[in-house]
């Protein structure tokens, strides 16, 4: 339970609001008035915000905001036009996902054919319904595609996970990220050979109205012929900040982390996985204020679905799989040659040391955000990569209620999106109703009863969700 000055200072809010719509303070605006009172009563509230949870609590939503939350017993007369009751449920916020990709994949395939509004919006719905509310596609997108999508989604026109993204980021040629993998189509990525033509590819970027920018400087754990030119990743990094932009840059290894946040990135977008994290990365990180993402999924998943664990005949499971995929995922042959590939014991060994270094790194007091590069390959499945990332960050050593605050409080807080990641007075009505506690058992933020987006329900049990 929180401390009883926190929920006091909640229930003024809804005092207030009590007093407008009693008639005790001056009108609203019409349109204001109109707004439909939604109060969700009875459920266990984690709140995102890192304490224990509320049980029983209630929570009011006034359109598509929170205005109110507080003890069950405390609902107020006037919070009555819609009343939901919700015991036996816990309310957590929607996850947010700092790194992902869209467009990128259909079924066991990847290329630039999937990058369609069609394929895109499904895949957004598909987040949604893994209660994945805000999406950040951290390169490789189509602008054609990405910008006008992006603002019919944040202006409420169409079903789905709240886009955001890093236009088409910025690689290397004949380098990372690799076309071979990416099957990318001409533009979405752009290559700078220059650090001059770095700073132009900046400016257009911005002019197209990116929200971060993506660079990849390695060598993808040797399989390319070299790392970005440091000239040019400064150069990224200087222009994207006279820009008024961030910088997110994909990495593998501890010195280019290390180099790169000292160099003033904002982001780093993978876990160190080569080394264990030492005292200078930790300082210089915290000195900085630069976030990390440990995208532990990324990994786990070169392995994972080939081990055919027990839970992939799960519904939960079967309803975020495509047929294509399913169809590979199902086929022993497939998993025989996949388990025999040399990047599964590469994997393996990643996955070990990423597990290490988040705990190293967030029991510092390192900023550390919440993605899993899903959207990527077939393999990297959406919305259902950012639950195993859960788990993994408990595995890591982590409690669930810090995994949770994790993908959602900061989560949000990384892409600097004070509106959501929280339930609490003036927020979006962002919610993931479960039946069961993820506090007590992360697996149980696997037990989707409902997600909420803006203030409203759009979707139900993930078995209603169709891939």
């Amino acid at each position: 339970m929180k401390a009883p000055g926190s929920v006091a200072s909640t229930w003024v809010t809804l005092g207030v609001l009590c007093g407008v719509l009693c008639g005790t303070a001056p009108a609203a605006p019409a349109a204001a008035q109109a707004e439909t009172i939604t109060v969700l009563r009875g459920a266990r509230l984690v709140d995102g915000r890192g304490g224990a949870p509320v049980d029983p609590a209630t929570i009011v939503l006034r359109g598509e905001r929170v205005v109110a939350v507080g003890p069950m017993d405390a609902l107020p007369s006037f919070a009555r036009e819609k009343v939901i009751d919700l015991r036996g449920k816990t309310v957590m916020p929607g996850l947010v996902a700092d790194h992902a990709h869209v467009g990128q994949t259909s079924g066991a395939e990847q290329g630039a054919a999937h990058y369609t509004r069609a394929n895109v919006l499904r895949q957004l719905q598909q987040y949604q319904a893994y209660g994945v509310t805000t999406v950040t596609s951290l390169g490789v997108n189509v602008a054609e595609v990405f910008y006008p999508l992006r603002a019919e989604m944040r202006a409420g026109k169409v079903e789905g996970a709240d886009l955001l993204g890093a236009d088409h980021g910025v690689g290397m040629p004949d380098g990372a990220p690799p076309q071979a993998m990416l099957k990318a189509g001409a533009g979405q990525v752009d290559r700078p050979e220059t650090p001059e033509k770095a700073r132009q590819v900046v400016r257009e970027q911005k002019a197209r109205g990116t929200d971060l920018v993506k660079v990849w400087i390695d060598d993808f754990n040797h399989s390319m012929p070299g790392k970005m030119d440091p000239a040019i990743w400064r150069a990224v990094i200087e222009e994207a900040h006279q820009q008024g932009l961030r910088v997110a840059a994909h990495i593998y290894y501890l010195a280019d982390a290390k180099a790169l946040a000292e160099g003033g990135v904002d982001i780093i977008a993978h876990g160190v996985r080569d080394v264990p994290v030492d005292a200078a990365f930790i300082e210089v990180m915290k000195q900085r204020g630069t976030w990390y993402v440990p995208t532990l999924e990324l990994d786990e998943a070169t392995f994972l679905y080939a081990e055919r664990p027990s839970w992939m005949a799960e519904p939960f499971f079967q309803h975020a799989v495509q047929p294509g995929l399913k169809a590979q995922l199902d086929d022993p042959a497939w998993r025989a040659r996949k388990l025999a590939e040399p990047a599964v014991a590469a994997a393996k060994k990643s996955l070990e040391m990423n597990l290490r270094n988040l705990k190293a790194l967030h029991d510092a007091g390192v900023h550390i955000g919440f993605g899993t590069d899903s959207g990527a390959n077939p393999l990297r499945i959406p919305g259902f990569a950012e639950h195993r990332e859960l788990r993994l960050m408990v595995q890591a050593g982590l409690s669930p209620v810090q995994a949770i605050t994790i993908a959602t409080r900061e989560a949000a807080a990384l892409l600097k999106l004070d509106d959501r990641g929280e339930i609490a007075p003036g927020k979006l009505g962002d919610l993931v109703v479960l039946d069961g506690d993820p506090t007590q058992d992360i697996g149980n933020a696997d037990r989707i009863h409902a997600v909420w987006r803006r203030g409203r329900q759009v979707a139900g049990p993930v078995t209603s969700f169709t891939p």
